[in-house]
C-alpha cells in the first residue's frame, strides 16, 4: 500500500497543563504537531495516522489529570480509547489502508524481546508503553498510533459504542480470567462504571450469577437492568458467598471487604492501575481457606483481540453519556462527581 506522509501538520487537543484537581482545570486545549517528537508531521515508520471519531472516557484518565498517576511526558494528550479512521500509514505498515476503521488501546507498544514478552506475557513488559500517558492519546482530533497495537474495527456499531471496548471492556475481559470465575459461578463486582458495566454482561453471558456493590444508587439500578441478581451498597455483603470477586472502584478499603465476602477458595482481582492504601488485613476472615488477592496489569494484545471477538458474538448494552470532544473537561468533571453511569465518551464536532 502507499505510504504517503500527510500534509497534516496539527491537531486541536486536550492536553495536561497542570495536573490538580479536576475543578483546578488541569486540562488544557490547545493545537499541537500531530506527531511529537518525531522526523515530522504525520505517521513515522511502523505507524499510521487515525483521524479520531470518537474517544472514551477512563478513570485513569481523570487519575492522570488530577496527578493520581504521575505524568511521564510533559503535556500529554489523554484518551486511550479511540475509534477513527486511519487517514495515511508510515513506511513498512501492513494491513492497514487509508479509510480503515481501527481502534488504539492502552497498551501503545512493547520491547518484544524481553522475557515477559517471549512469554506472551506483554502487559508486564518493563519497557511498555501506554497511549495517553507515555504517547498523546485521543481527546483530540487526530492522532498517531502505532501499527501492531491498533485494531481493526467492524463497521455497522457506532463510533461510541465500540470507544469503551477499547479499555473498559478489554480489562475487564482479563480481570474476569485474572478472578478465575468457575462455569455457572458466583461473580461480586465492587463499583459499577465503565468498565464494570461491560464486565458484568460478559460474565453474564457466561452463564456467571453477578451481585454488584456499589455506592451510586443509578449505578445499581442500571445492574439490575443489565441482569445482576442483586445490586448493593459498596460495604454491604452480597446475598450469597461468592466464588470470585472483581473490585473496580480505585477504593483500598473495599479489598478485605471484597475478600470477607469470597467463599472459600474464592479470588479477588483488583482491576485499576491505581489504589487508595489497603487497610491491614485479618488472616483468619479474609486470606485463610485458601483465599487469593491478585492484581490486573494492562493488557495484551491476545487479550483485546479476544475480547472484543467475544463482544462482537453477545453484543453488550453500552450505557453511553456522549460529549463533544470540546467538552473533555466537563466530562472529567462529571465522572470525577459520579454523574457517570455507565460510560463517558467524546464525540468529534
Amino acid at each position: 500500500m502507499a505510504t504517503s506522509r500527510s500534509d497534516l501538520l496539527s491537531t486541536t487537543a486536550w492536553v495536561v497543563e497542570r495536573p490538580g484537581p479536576v475543578d483546578s482545570s488541569p486540562l488544557r486545549r490547545v493545537e499541537r504537531p500531530v506527531a511529537e517528537p518525531g522526523p515530522g508531521p504525520g505517521p513515522g515508520p511502523g505507524e499510521i495516522l487515525v483521524e479520531v471519531a470518537a474517544c472514551g472516557v477512563c478513570r485513569t484518565d481523570l487519575q492522570l489529570a488530577e496527578g493520581d498517576l504521575p505524568p511521564r511526558v510533559r503535556r500529554c494528550t489523554p484518551g486511550h480509547e479511540i475509534v477513527g479512521r486511519v487517514l495515511s500509514a508510515g513506511p513498512g505498515v501492513g494491513g492497514f489502508a487509508p479509510g480503515d476503521r481501527v481502534g488504539a488501546a492502552w497498551l501503545a507498544s512493547t520491547c518484544g524481546i524481553c522475557e515477559y514478552c517471549r512469554a506472551r506475557r506483554e502487559n508486564l513488559c518493563p519497557r511498555s508503553r501506554y497511549t495517553g500517558w507515555d504517547i498523546n492519546g485521543g481527546y483530540a482530533g487526530h492522532t498517531v498510533v502505532k501499527a501492531s497495537f491498533a485494531y481493526h474495527l467492524p463497521e455497522g456499531p457506532p463510533d461510541e459504542e465500540l470507544a469503551p471496548l477499547l479499555c473498559a471492556g478489554i480489562i475487564g475481559f482479563r480481570a474476569l480470567a485474572r478472578a478465575e470465575l468457575p462455569p455457572g459461578g458466583r461473580l461480586g463486582i465492587y463499583g459499577f462504571g465503565a468498565s464494570a458495566h461491560l464486565t458484568a454482561q460478559l460474565a453474564l453471558s457466561r452463564g456467571a450469577t453477578v451481585h454488584v456493590l456499589t455506592r451510586a444508587e443509578e449505578a445499581r439500578r442500571l445492574a439490575l437492568e443489565l441482569g445482576a441478581t442483586s445490586a448493593r451498597g459498596a460495604y454491604d455483603a452480597p446475598p450469597e458467598p461468592l466464588d470470585s470477586a472483581i473490585l473496580f472502584a480505585p477504593v483500598g478499603e473495599l479489598v478485605p471487604v471484597a475478600l470477607a465476602a469470597l467463599d472459600r477458595g474464592g479470588t479477588l482481582a483488583v482491576a485499576g492501575i491505581h489504589l487508595t492504601d489497603i487497610p491491614s488485613l485479618n488472616y483468619d476472615r479474609h486470606l485463610f481457606q485458601e483465599r487469593t488477592l491478585r492484581s490486573v496489569t494492562a493488557n495484551t494484545r491476545e487479550d483485546g483481540r479476544a475480547y472484543l471477538a467475544e463482544a462482537a458474538r453477545h453484543r453488550p448494552t453500552v450505557h453511553v453519556q456522549r460529549y463533544a470532544m470540546s467538552r473533555a473537561d466537563t466530562a472529567l468533571a462529571d465522572l470525577a462527581a459520579d454523574r457517570v453511569t455507565g460510560v463517558a465518551v467524546l464525540l468529534a464536532e
